[in-house]
């Protein structure tokens, strides 16, 4: 499965990760792993080798193929990879959500990308997988991701203590979630 999804006003595109983007992928996480790293799990060195991108890609694709999840590629439109924008952690039946998840190179952040982005793959959550939710959980201090939450509806919900392990220690999570119908009457 491929295709594309356009902001051209701000200068992106998202596209599903295909194998073949994995050097590029690589690249972009050699390039923001030591400015990321306050914000993610500790990684295995060998995390940052192709064939493990490599393998990320294709675990996705296969999470695409089964609808559990979709990765996307956040491209200018020159076709450099600027980022990653997920959806996952699908649930169906009468859940019918998913997890937003999403990173930028840090030379681009504050241009506005990442909220073009999360546009996009939200349109593409409610219209094209039909879901009912999209949520996502961020750090307290990431004021960057609040805000690009925040500029495309997501509402605050709670503080989840000790959520997940971020840079090798269990840390507090903001949760914010945007619901189909608030999104669809903007």
């Amino acid at each position: 499965m491929s295709f594309k999804l356009y902001n051209n006003a701000q200068g992106i595109y998202l596209s599903l990760l295909q194998k073949q983007d994995a050097n590029d992928l690589l690249q972009l996480r050699l390039r923001n792993r030591e400015h990321h790293q306050p914000f993610e799990p500790l990684r295995e060195a060998d995390y940052f080798t192709l064939e493990s991108q490599e393998l990320l890609i294709s675990q996705r694709m296969n999470d695409a193929d089964q609808d559990r999840g979709y990765m996307f590629g956040i491209f200018l439109l020159d076709g450099q990879l600027a980022g990653q924008i997920t959806i996952s952690n699908i649930v169906r039946g009468v859940a019918q959500y998913g997890d937003l998840g999403y990173f930028i190179d840090h030379t681009f952040q504050g241009k506005g990308y990442t909220t073009a982005a999360a546009r996009l793959i939200l349109d593409y959550a409610f219209r094209g997988l039909a879901l009912h939710r999209v949520q996502a959980a961020i750090l307290l201090h990431n004021d960057a991701s609040r805000r690009v939450l925040e500029k495309n509806g997501f509402q605050a919900e709670g503080v989840a203590r000790r959520y997940l392990k971020i840079n090798g220690e269990w840390q507090d999570h903001r949760t914010y979630a945007i619901l189909a119908d608030d999104f669809l009457a903007e």
